[in-house]
């Protein structure tokens, strides 16, 4: 059907194409491997976060403590104002006639009342 000679020629073509092909896909893995790299940071990140989360929500609560601890070894101002802060905003808020007006606005001297 065919000429030896042109299968001969068919065939050299295909192996050419073939190698040609080979060579497209590596460079197209290459550049996917490029592009996906910060994705599989994130994606180790992500694993990590989720393995340490159980911890993290456990030291969260003695983190603020140590910290005040450490920036702040013996300063008692920072144990007072967490001791004595909400009590004295309550008592401004609503313990003092004088406080209560504390955000409202001011009626004029001869304003209607509501």
């Amino acid at each position: 059907m065919y000429p030896r000679e042109e299968l001969t020629r068919l065939a050299a073509h295909k192996a050419v194409l073939i190698r040609k092909i080979g060579l497209e896909r590596a460079q197209c893995e290459e550049a996917a491997r490029g592009v996906l790299r910060p994705v599989e940071l994130l994606d180790r990140m992500m694993i990590l976060w989720r393995r340490l989360r159980p911890w993290l929500r456990l030291t969260a609560l003695p983190l603020p403590l140590l910290i005040q601890r450490t920036l702040f070894p013996r300063s008692k101002i920072a144990g007072l104002l967490v001791r004595w802060l909400p009590p004295a905003v309550a008592w401004m808020r609503g313990g003092s006639p004088a406080f209560r007006r504390i955000g409202r606005p001011i009626k004029a001297a001869g304003a209607p009342a509501r």
